[in-house]
């Protein structure tokens, strides 16, 4: 048999040709289609923000004035070795309770509310009241990059059965706590809950609601319960009623500011408030009708707000996800970010771009202040389907 031949025409030979290029396009646009991947927030637990709208100013880091105390009285030999914020503080406030005497009628005091002078003095053995102790308190603890506050507080009653009657102390930010509490440098001691420390409101809370009976009065480093001190011969209640009402100085710049400072009180406005007059000395505390100077607060949240925390707003765009970081830090040095599960922490501006190419991007953001302090740890999750 002889061979048989088929022949294609020009024609169908084209027709080839173009269905090869499209079977080619079509796998083409189909693979190209699998790399696109949608993205979508998860929503994770992060600390909460809120923003400053009550107070302003805070002390500036590059003073020299902190340098000089820190190495005047060697203060980094207080809690060498101590890499935990809160246990840091309790250390410096143990310190100066130690090195300051207590003294409440030694007026005239030396040393003209210069912190510096202030602890010369009480090293020679002079004593101090509490407003002394708050601001020496309140220069360290910024010296070192930990937010503290300056606040005043009393328990408002027309009786003298308590020693207090007006008090100084302070109010510092734990960023592992994600919160404030109270300080009382004078007396060596602050308030917990179920081991949680307690700002001044918090303590007030407790107070109205039923005398105290479901927090600590703890005292030292060693953080040891009070009942009553037998060596200032007052209880956790008397001690807590101090906290009636509380005054929070609007400046936050006490010790750089220093002889000039001057500052308006924030007062949280509640239905107390409203309801109860504070008496000082028998009579309504002197800012009463003085709106210069007593500024009154209706929103909590504006009075514990929230330093070193972030809040993020978050846009994907083409595989890239925007990001705007903002947040209310004292001295704030710089924005770090890392990028899970092995990234180094870097520098990084308030806007940040990310290209997403993975199935989960995780990216943790800090802050870092001007004493190289850490703030809590904000955390993004996006994923790829």
């Amino acid at each position: 048999m002889g061979k048989s031949f088929r022949y294609e025409t020009t024609e169908s030979v084209h027709r080839k040709e173009k269905l090869v290029t499209l079977v080619i396009f079509v796998l083409l646009i189909g693979n190209f289609g699998c790399n696109e991947k949608e993205y979508r927030m998860v929503p994770v637990d992060n600390p909460t923000y809120i923003k400053n709208t009550a107070f302003k100013y805070s002390e500036d880091l590059s003073d020299p004035k902190f340098q000089n105390l820190k190495a005047k009285y060697q203060l980094d030999t207080i809690f060498e070795g101590e890499q935990d914020e809160f246990k840091r503080s309790i250390l410096i406030r143990n310190w100066i309770h130690t090195a300051i005497k207590i003294e409440d009628h030694g007026d005239p005091y030396p040393g003209d509310g210069y912190v510096d002078r202030i602890l010369d003095a009480a090293l020679e053995g002079t004593g101090f009241h509490c407003g002394h102790f708050t601001k020496v308190q309140n220069a360290i603890l910024n010296g070192y990059g930990q937010v503290a506050r300056t606040i005043g507080a009393g328990s408002g009653a027309a009786d003298n059965d308590i020693s207090d009657v007006h008090h100084a102390i302070n109010e510092v930010w734990s960023n592992s706590y994600g919160k404030w509490y109270l300080s009382d440098a004078k007396y060596n001691h602050h308030f917990e809950k179920n081991g949680i420390p307690l700002s001044a409101l918090e303590i007030r809370d407790e107070y109205l609601k039923n005398k105290v009976s479901d927090i600590d009065l703890v005292k030292g480093p060693k953080r040891v319960p009070l009942e009553y001190d037998s060596i200032l011969h007052r209880g956790k209640e008397n001690f807590a009623r101090t906290y009636s009402w509380i005054e929070y100085h609007k400046n936050n710049n006490m010790f750089t500011a220093w002889p000039n400072f001057d500052s308006p009180l924030v007062m949280y406005a509640d239905d107390y408030f409203n309801n109860h007059t504070w008496l000082w000395d028998g009579k309504p505390h002197w800012a009463y009708g003085n709106t210069e100077y007593m500024l009154l607060e209706t929103d909590r949240n504006a009075i514990e707000w929230t330093p070193n925390t972030i809040a993020s707003q978050i846009k994907i765009v083409d595989q890239e996800a925007h990001i705007d970081l903002t947040s209310d830090t004292p001295y704030l040095k710089e924005y770090q970010m890392k990028e899970l599960p092995s990234g180094a922490w870097k520098k990084v501006e308030s806007a940040v771009k990310i290209d997403l190419t993975d199935n989960v991007h995780e990216i943790i953001f800090r802050v870092v202040n001007m004493a190289n302090v850490t703030g809590p740890e904000h955390r993004i999750k996006i994923v790829g389907e």
